[in-house]
């Protein structure tokens, strides 16, 4: 009897000693997960110029393509990008598919509810766009009951329903978008403006304009609220002020934007 009480004890201590390793590598934040696994797995959409975008060779490039490089470079770890749809970027967040979306994310209170924000790290100017032959429409106030474009889940939405818009259309890109604008299907849509200007360039003749300056967003770096992430966003933090203190964001910025969105 007493061998097996012995025996019992001795199996007990070994599935101690495996629960209480097993503790150690939990108790391991996210930051440690990640420079363990030596890549930031960053989720952006990939065809949003100039923030994010493929050129002409296919590489996957744009602002916040090389400001989440450069993070990565100063957290030790590289890059490893995924792309999807907009609506899609924060579930697969929440769901642990990726560790942070630097996609010109803006920081709001809803958000914050859900997520934890690094310091911004831009400073997105919203616009109204209309058919340059659009009379109808001058300024926020005349959207009431007006159609709109935008991405699902988008601020850009948020600010169209606050406005009164009777519907806002669904999209996936900002060429569909100004298309929709163009061809008459929907009013009027909201956006970046260093983005609608990034289109203008390549469409110079296309009869659109900026109809309102509406606000500035401060863009942010989201990842799961919660104590395993508090390092992570520090770390965060430090890159932001680094590459901000040395050139790096506005170097960048200019490169994308011919001018610089990281300054307040």
């Amino acid at each position: 009897m007493k061998k097996v009480v012995a025996l019992m004890l001795a199996l007990l201590l070994v599935v101690s000693a495996a629960a209480c390793g097993e503790k150690k590598s939990d108790e391991k934040d996210h930051l440690a997960r990640i420079k363990e696994s030596g890549k930031l797995i960053i989720a952006m959409e990939g065809n949003w110029s100039p923030w994010t975008y493929h050129d002409e060779s296919g590489a996957l490039v744009g602002f916040d393509t090389e400001v989440a490089a450069a993070i990565a470079g100063k957290l030790g770890v590289e890059p490893e990008y995924v792309e999807g749809a907009w609506e899609g970027l924060f579930m697969g967040l929440s769901n642990g598919r990726y560790d942070v979306i630097v996609n010109g994310v803006g920081i709001t209170e809803d958000r914050k509810d859900t997520y934890d924000f690094s310091e911004p790290y831009a400073f997105n100017t919203t616009v109204l766009i209309i058919r340059s032959d659009n009379t109808a429409i001058t300024s926020m106030e005349d959207l009431a009951g007006k159609v709109t474009a935008n991405s699902l889940g988008s601020t850009y939405e948020s600010l169209a329903v606050e406005a009164g818009v009777d519907h806002v259309e669904t999209v996936d890109t900002l060429e569909e978008t100004l298309n929709m604008v163009l061809n008459g299907r929907v009013d009027a849509t909201l956006n970046a403006k260093g983005s609608f200007e990034d289109y203008m360039k390549a469409h110079p003749d296309a009869p659109l304009m900026i109809a309102e300056e509406v606000d500035v967003e401060y863009i942010g770096i989201p990842v799961v609220k919660g104590e395993d992430n508090a390092t992570l966003v520090e770390a965060i933090n430090k890159a932001i002020e680094e590459l901000r203190a040395d050139g790096t964001l506005a170097e960048i910025s200019i490169k994308y934007f011919g001018f610089d969105i990281t300054q307040p």
